[in-house]
């Protein structure tokens, strides 16, 4: 994903997975709100907990230095940062025992939690890199030897747009992440292995075969090995698929990824009749499908800064979980708001309801690094919303990089994922603001969140653009406002048409043609 795509479309999240509207101050739902758990009393929250930004960046700068690092150099800097991380600990619990000054101690205790979870995110870092390292791929791959193998899909096809070089032009190929799990050489020998590669599939008359495979689907196939492009990326070859015929298919998908992909499929047929652009946006929109995308409405959306909206974004999950459990700030209150009152749900049943629901927006549009981030800040607010206990936005979002930094390491290296997170963080912090100097200038409400969210998040994600992409757009800011007040309505709607396509196509289609 391209930096304007990643910027613009990180600007959709205004509303994040957590929910309500953190660039409007008055809101009660906002960061500096009041109120109690359970509406039992009312109290200010203070200043912005920023306490657990520091082992954030921590986590996140070490994991991205150790990916493609030698073990030895990983191993090193983690000892390097582990020791005196334990010192720091044993300092701070033992004068906080003696009665010591509390800042003091908190103050060690915060630089040994630093120090902890540098070394935490270079050893998983570093531990993930080995593995995708071992195993014989990689050697096969500098040699471009020829295999057959067993794999097991774990993307959606994508197609490559047709490379013009001079006179010739080469033929637009699909792309599908894989893991090789047991690989056969020429020679007879073969190993059981769990390897990431990327397949690449000039698929000729059978490509409407290849572009139906689901992830988990396992297939045997042959081909020719060649190393990535980069060092230090999540794929430990390129296998270049020799047969052009169908796809061999030995293993059927997961029951999970048959639902979301007869769920995607459902979306695509509701669409059929509108006309060509709605018909190619609109599943894009929802659920991240633009396999119906032409290149020349791509470049479109590209000139005009918008290509986010060919791709889902945390702002897809944040209108579902504001839908069930309302703003943030009002689900632990007397007055809360959402469908879970009104269906007479408790705080608990609410909070495993949306934790479903979030588990299966992932499957559905899959997990790519703004979706994972909603997700993870979503499901982190859920859990305080079980448990009774409130947490501001900034901690959540905190914590989200934290546990998906861990989990996958090659995040830390996205171009997507800091843009996310930059924008969101911008308009945890400066929309608000900006809002109310917006407001205090006789600027309406609505029209006040708006601008001031998609400035704070154009101001913070510019210098990274300029960076990612060598330009800076001056009509990003007007074309997303613009688009704002179609987009919210869109989604709601096409999400109604994915959950009843299963069960009445009739009114899928009818909700298909109010949201195009």
């Amino acid at each position: 994903m391209s930096g304007p795509e990643a910027r613009t479309r990180a600007v959709r999240d205004t509303d994040d997975a957590v929910g309500g509207s953190p660039s409007d101050p008055s809101d009660p739902s906002g960061p500096g709100a009041r109120g109690a758990p359970g509406g039992a009393g009312s109290r200010a929250e203070g200043a912005t907990d920023l306490r657990l930004v520091p082992p954030a960046l921590a986590v996140w700068g070490a994991a991205a230095w150790a990916l493609g690092v030698p073990g030895t150099w990983v191993a090193a800097v983690a000892v390097a940062c582990l020791v005196p991380a334990v010192v720091l600990l044993v300092v701070a619990s033992r004068t906080s025992g003696r009665g010591r000054p509390a800042g003091r101690s908190r103050a060690v205790a915060a630089g040994g939690a630093v120090l902890l979870c540098a070394a935490a995110g270079a050893a998983v870092a570093g531990l993930h890199g080995a593995d995708v390292r071992r195993g014989p791929v990689p050697a096969l791959a500098e040699e471009y030897a020829r295999i057959d193998a067993d794999v097991t899909v774990t993307s959606d096809p994508r197609t490559t747009r047709p490379a013009v070089r001079g006179n010739h032009s080469a033929p637009a190929l699909l792309l599908i992440n894989a893991e090789i799990m047991e690989v056969r050489t020429p020679d007879g020998t073969g190993a059981r292995v769990r390897t990431p590669v990327l397949l690449t599939v000039a698929a000729g008359d059978h490509r409407a075969d290849w572009r139906k495979l689901l992830p988990s689907t396992r297939l045997r196939l042959g081909g020719r090995l060649s190393p990535p492009a980069h060092e230090g990326e999540r794929l430990a070859a390129v296998l270049r698929v020799d047969d052009a015929g169908a796809p061999r298919i030995i293993g059927r998908p997961t029951w999970i990824q048959r639902t979301a992909g007869e769920l995607r499929a459902g979306l695509r047929e509701a669409t059929d009749d509108l006309d060509a652009d709605a018909r190619a946006l609109l599943p894009g929109l929802v659920v991240g499908d633009t396999s119906r995308v032409p290149p020349e409405l791509h470049d479109a959306f590209k000139a005009t800064d918008l290509t986010h909206l060919l791709s889902v974004s945390g702002a897809n999950l944040s209108i579902i979980l504001v839908l069930l459990v309302g703003p943030p700030g009002s689900a632990l209150s007397a007055e809360r708001r959402g469908l879970a009152p009104l269906l007479g749900l408790s705080l608990r049943g609410t909070a495993l309801i949306g934790g479903g629901l979030t588990l299966a927006f992932v499957v559905v549009c899959r997990p790519e690094p703004s979706v994972l981030r909603a997700a993870a800040c979503g499901l982190i607010t859920l859990l305080a919303i079980g448990t009774g206990r409130r947490r501001s936005l900034i901690p959540a979002l905190a914590g989200a990089v934290v546990l998906l930094v861990l989990y996958d390491p090659w995040l830390a290296r996205s171009y997507g994922f800091l843009l996310s997170v930059l924008a969101t963080g911008a308009l945890l912090t400066l929309a608000p603001r900006w809002s109310a100097a917006l407001r205090a200038r006789r600027v309406p409400g609505r029209l006040a969140e708006v601008l001031a969210a998609a400035a704070a998040a154009q101001a913070v994600c510019a210098p990274v653009v300029v960076v990612l992409a060598s330009r800076v757009s001056l009509v990003a800011v007007p074309c997303n406002l613009l688009a704002e007040f179609a987009v919210a309505p869109a989604t709601v709607l096409g999400f109604a048409a994915l959950a009843v396509a299963p069960v009445a196509p009739p009114a899928a289609e009818l909700l298909a043609a109010l949201a195009a």
